[in-house]
Formats: C-alpha cells, structure tokens, sequence
C-alpha cells in the first residue's frame, strides 16, 4: 500500500507537469544549460578567447536565422492563420443561411462584419436571413443578397454597390446615405424604407416597390425603373434626372415631387396633369 501510494503521488505529478509546457520548457533548459555547462569547464578555464569568438559566430548565425526565417515563419502562419479565420466566417454563414431566427440574423452580420475586417467583401447572402441587424457602414460591394431577408435592419451608408439585391426586402429598414449605385435589385422591396440621400445611380430598379418610401434627395440618375411602383413615396428634391423607364403614371403615384429634379419633358407632363405634386 504505501509504494502504491508513492506511485500514484508521482503519476499525478508528473501528469501536472506535463500539462503546463511552461514549466517542461524551463525544466529542459535548466537540464541542458547544466550538462552544456559542465562539458564547457575546460574550455572556459583554459582557452577562454577562443571559445568566446566561437560562441560570438554562433550568436551571430542564430540572429541571421531569426531575422529570415523566423520573420518568414511568422508571415506564413499569419497569411495561414487569416485564410482559415476568412474560411470559418464564410462556413458560419452557409450554416445559418435560410435559418429565420434572431441568433442566426446577429450571428450573420457578425460574420460578415469579421470579413470586412479582412477586406472581404463580396460576400454570398443569398436567402439570408438579416432582420433587425446593425450593418451601418459595411462594404457588400459586388456581394450576393438575392432573396434576403433584410427588414428593418439598420444599412445607414452602407456599400452595395454593384451588389445582386434581387427580390431582396429591405422593408421598413434604414439606409439612408446608402451606397447603391449599379446594383441589381428587380424585384427588391423598399417599401417603408429611409432612402434620404441614398445614391441609386444606374442602378437596377425593375419592378422594385418603393410604396411609402422616404427618397428625400435620393439619386437616381440613369436608374432603370420600369414597372417600379412609387406609390406615396416621398421624393422631396430628389434626383431623377435621365431615368429609363420612368412613366408620368408612376410620378403621381409619388406623395410629393416638391423640389425634385426632372427631365425638361417629364417636369412638362407633371405641371400639366399635376402640378400639385411639384409644390406640396
């Protein structure tokens, strides 16, 4: 019993050091540093000089290798390190895609705001679900949303420029001073959505549902809006200078075009059939 004992006293022991690499790594050195010492005694006492200049050239090789190929190392472990972290985001992404819940919403947008980080920003989100989340001030430039689910998220100048927004749903969400100019978005839905100063240019706006929007100077020279329904939008000195497809119908849909910027022979047709909406 009592060698048992002792036993099972230094299994435990040695069980603790070992798991503390610390404390291994110090045990070493102070081993080696004894043995290394003691082999060099005769050198130290007799033939001081020469050993010296040959722990210097040592000294010397282990700086060299230091500086290029400990750098080196370090550069390829971090290149390594970010390539993973990149692809963990993106994996956390597709796991959560088309999960309509609150923690897959926040968990997305963390993820994507991790790729910004790593300038990455051509992010796929297609059926995502984003409802109620922060993205203000995110780049998703050339970035895939098709079909998302992005309803009263806060987009306050975010970057989708050149992005697919197509049958996206940006209902009720905030993206006033958003960068929009060239995305794909037929189909999308703003309806009760803030696009004040939002920049839409040459943007594609096909069949897209402004219904209730607020466009207060909103841009959108050279957008396509065929079909596009501006039902009770807000259009207060907005641009629309230039615009394919836009119709007088679809104008005086429009709650208020006071101050908003038109071609000579569409600001014709509105003062004829309906000047109210150019002062009001």
């Amino acid at each position: 019993m009592k060698y048992t004992g002792r036993y099972k006293y230094f299994t435990e022991r040695f069980k603790s050091i070992i798991e503390r690499p610390v404390t291994i790594s110090f045990f070493v050195l102070l081993c080696l540093s004894v043995l290394v010492l003691s082999l060099s005694y005769e050198y130290y006492r007799y033939d001081f000089y020469e050993f010296w200049g040959q722990v210097l050239a040592e000294a010397h090789g282990m700086l060299f290798d230091i500086a290029v190929i400990g750098i080196l190392i370090y550069w390829l472990n971090e290149r390594g390190q970010r390539r993973q972290a990149i692809r963990t985001y993106r994996d956390e992404i597709e796991d959560f895609r088309t999960w309509q819940s609150e923690e897959a919403a926040f968990r997305t947008a963390g993820n994507v705001k991790r790729l910004n980080r790593h300038k990455i920003y051509s992010i796929n989100l297609v059926d995502c679900y984003l409802t109620r989340t922060n993205l203000s001030h995110v780049v998703l430039k050339d970035a895939n949303l098709n079909n998302a689910n992005a309803t009263y998220a806060n987009l306050v100048q975010c970057n989708l420029e050149g992005a697919r927004l197509n049958q996206t749903n940006f209902e009720g969400s905030n993206l006033n001073q958003a960068h929009i100019h060239k995305a794909y978005a037929s189909g999308a839905s703003f309806k009760d959505t803030y696009l004040i100063k939002a920049n839409l240019q040459s943007a594609f706006l096909i069949k897209s549902d402004f219904e209730n929007a607020f466009m207060m100077e909103a841009d959108l020279r050279g957008a396509y809006v065929v079909g596009a329904n501006f039902k009770n939008a807000n259009l207060y000195k907005a641009d629309l200078r230039g615009v394919d497809g836009l119709t007088i119908e679809q104008l005086t849909q429009a709650r208020t075009l006071h101050q908003a910027l038109l071609d000579d022979d569409m600001l014709a047709q509105v003062k004829e059939r309906h000047a109210e909406l150019l002062l009001r």
